[in-house]
């Protein structure tokens, strides 16, 4: 259903907790995903943020491709609550990150 790595998605979660300290190495990491990975982070993201139910995650992936007005790293590094979005959205489709998170740690 998604197609964006769990990896990648977990990546940026660690890097927006970083706050000032991590917000260059995250814009970058946003910036070198290509654009399907882009759309996914960002539907994510308003799944888990509720803008979206997890049946319309089909309708926030149009959306995030066609509503792309502004780069996708600013757009999201804008979004208050980034990482729990994220996570949220995450579990909502049901996709297990605890190999992910460990690997990180």
């Amino acid at each position: 259903m998604i197609e964006i790595s769990p990896s990648k998605v977990v990546q940026v979660i660690f890097l927006s907790r970083e706050g000032p300290a991590g917000q260059a190495q995250l814009y970058a990491f946003i910036d070198g995903l290509n654009d399907e990975e882009k759309a996914h982070l960002t539907a994510i993201a308003w799944v888990g943020r509720g803008a979206f139910e997890i049946e319309d995650y089909a309708e926030a992936l149009r959306t995030a491709y066609t509503e792309a007005t502004t780069p996708t790293a600013d757009y999201l590094m804008g979004m208050p609550h980034l990482p729990e979005n994220l996570e949220a959205g995450l579990e909502a489709l049901g996709v297990d990150v605890t190999g992910e998170e460990e690997d990180l740690l």
